[in-house]
């Protein structure tokens, strides 16, 4: 790390550094930088400051006391050169800054272990989980379904009786499928049909 670094590679990197699990995997760091620009420009920022700023609920470590996120916020350049994850989560937020390579693979969400703790409860679980690879289930938890779909009525006239057809339209019974999991964090993205039939934005 030769270069000084900047206040929104900082920022960018604390973030990362405190959501990642402390076993200090780099993908599960990069990916999480990934998402946190992805979210970032789709909700239409200019920088991570402006986004954390703003909406404060999409990354909680920027507000909550995170020992990690401090950590590094507070330390000097040349301690971060010596700690290797610390440098790590440096590398992770240059990597998505820069437009390098999406280790999240197209995610705009992801969970960690409160997605178990809290598997009843969990928003993503009450509106279906789908894992698209069983490698991505590392909290060895059931897949879930909500099914929602949309049905045409039409009333028909058979021999002078009127009698009613449906006709269903589109379905779906899941709206999160998983695109990776590094570390303690699955990453998530909409089921393109959710999107395709309700309009909804993929960042919400």
């Amino acid at each position: 790390m030769t270069d000084k670094l900047d206040a929104e590679t900082r920022l960018l990197a604390a973030i990362v550094y405190g959501e990642s699990s402390t076993a200090d995997v780099f993908e599960e760091m990069a990916a999480l930088a990934n998402v946190m620009v992805r979210q970032s420009k789709a909700r239409g920022y200019n920088t991570i400051s402006a986004f954390t700023s703003k909406e404060k609920s999409f990354s909680y470590v920027v507000t909550d006391g995170n020992k990690r996120f401090a950590k590094l916020m507070k330390s000097k350049e040349l301690e971060i050169e010596k700690s290797s994850s610390m440098s790590d989560a440096v590398k992770a937020a240059n990597n998505a800054l820069n437009g390098g390579k999406d280790y999240s693979n197209g995610a705009y969400f992801w969970d960690g272990a409160d997605i178990k703790s809290n598997y009843k409860n969990h928003f993503k679980v009450k509106n279906g989980i789908k894992f698209t690879d069983p490698l991505h289930n590392i909290y060895g938890i059931n897949e879930s379904t909500r099914l929602v779909k949309k049905e045409k009525t039409t009333k028909i006239n058979i021999n002078g009786k009127i009698e009613t057809k449906k006709e269903e339209l589109w379905r779906y019974t899941y709206i999160y499928q998983s695109t990776a999991a590094y570390g303690g964090t699955i990453f998530w993205k909409q089921n393109p049909d959710y999107i395709k039939y309700t309009h909804a934005k993929e960042y919400l």
